[in-house]
């Protein structure tokens, strides 16, 4: 091995270590955020041993450590990632993201992206759980609608009053078969969402906004944030029987991207008269687009902060239902955001799932189902899409 090589394999090495370390602070950070009661000890096991491993790299890497686990918060709200002491791949972080917001100290979804990668998480345990379970019983009872109505409650309604969550048991969409499930999805809302005896939803996704030190509310999810969503909400007021939310995890791993599911799903209604199978035989993938001449798109909607975890977390699709090409597609602010999201996608995507899916914005997406429509109606000489409207 030749010293260059050494000296590349070293840096390889101290990357991985230090990837590893970033999982950890995310995932000690997420665990934090999710306490609603001082535990004894104060910080679990799992915050205290990210703190000190923290502590310790800092001081081989001759830094100044922080100087507590607040401290190490603090870090989290203030310093970008590009100015940790961290040895990390540029594709890995964007440049000024911090892992949790300043103002309402909850993480960022870029922090719970790095704690679902990492090694038995809590959020991906979690989310896993409650779906694997609902997917266990539709399937138990051949029943795909009502995962189908499942996927859209989660997205749909984050929160609910006590009232409309125990009427769910009777809704024969999907809560006689999944109530049990669906009670387990949704938490009590903490006393910190309140102010003047009244929460406040987000106009665009309903979750739940949370209200900040100085005045306004501000949504959690990153779209909302980015569209510039009203700070003001639409009002809830606190319920005899309680109001319950989804956990955070399903909120940022269900609700957001279900939300551009269905917005790509009305799209296609909209401009093609195109209706999209959703989640089709169990969430084979989101969306099932059929076209003209009998063929099939496979679409898997993401909406996801950094590009290279997603290239590292994907998987084939199921192949079934049949489809004839395979698509991921990503909202299109993310590659405003970040203008090298494809490039980063592709440096890190796995080879041998290279050649069986490609990656589109929404709007890349849509023109292109423009085109196949267009291409097909010039072969045939018909003007109707298979949905029977005018493209």
């Amino acid at each position: 091995m030749t010293t260059t090589e050494l000296r590349d394999s070293r840096s390889e090495g101290a990357a991985g270590t230090d990837e590893a370390l970033l999982r950890q602070i995310a995932s000690a950070l997420a665990c934090l955020s999710r306490q609603q009661t001082v535990p004894n000890p104060v910080y679990p096991a799992k915050v205290q041993n990210a703190y000190n491993r923290l502590v310790l790299h800092c001081l081989r890497r001759g830094e100044e450590p922080p100087g507590s686990v607040p401290h190490m918060v603090r870090w989290a709200c203030e310093r970008p990632l590009v100015d940790w002491p961290l040895k990390l791949p540029a594709d890995t972080f964007p440049g000024a993201a911090l892992l949790v917001d300043p103002d309402t100290r909850l993480p960022h979804q870029l922090c719970m992206e790095w704690e679902v990668s990492a090694a038995d998480p809590a959020a991906e345990l979690f989310e896993n759980e409650r779906i694997r379970e609902a997917l266990a019983l539709c399937r138990a009872a051949k029943a795909p609608q009502a995962y189908t109505a499942f996927r859209a409650l989660l997205t749909s309604r984050p929160v609910l009053t006590g009232a409309e969550l125990a009427l769910l048991g009777g809704d024969p969409d999907c809560g006689m078969l999944l109530h049990d499930v669906i009670k387990r999805c949704y938490e009590p809302v903490p006393a910190s969402y309140l102010r003047r005896g009244t929460y406040r939803q987000c106009a665009r996704c309903r979750c739940l906004m949370v209200p900040l030190l100085h005045g306004g509310h501000r949504c959690e999810l990153d779209r909302c944030r980015r569209d510039g969503t009203s700070d003001e909400g639409t009002p809830l007021g606190a319920d005899k029987g309680g109001v319950f939310q989804l956990s955070r995890p399903l909120r940022m791993f269900i609700t957001s991207p279900g939300l551009a599911e269905t917005d790509l799903q009305a799209a296609l209604k909209k401009k093609f008269g195109i209706t999209p199978e959703m989640w089709p035989n169990y969430d084979a993938y989101d969306l099932r687009v059929p076209l003209p001449g009998r063929r099939h798109w496979a679409v898997d909607v993401k909406d996801r902060v950094n590009p290279v975890l997603l290239a590292r977390s994907l998987t084939p699709f199921r192949n079934e239902p049949p489809y004839d090409r395979a698509f991921l597609v990503v909202p299109r602010y993310r590659f405003r955001e970040n203008e090298a999201y494809g490039r980063q996608f592709r440096r890190n995507l796995p080879e041998d799932l290279a050649d069986q899916v490609s990656l589109l914005d929404d709007q890349a997406f849509l023109r292109l189902v423009a085109d196949e429509i267009s291409a097909q109606r010039d072969k045939t000489g018909s003007p109707r899409t298979e949905g029977g409207r005018r493209a």
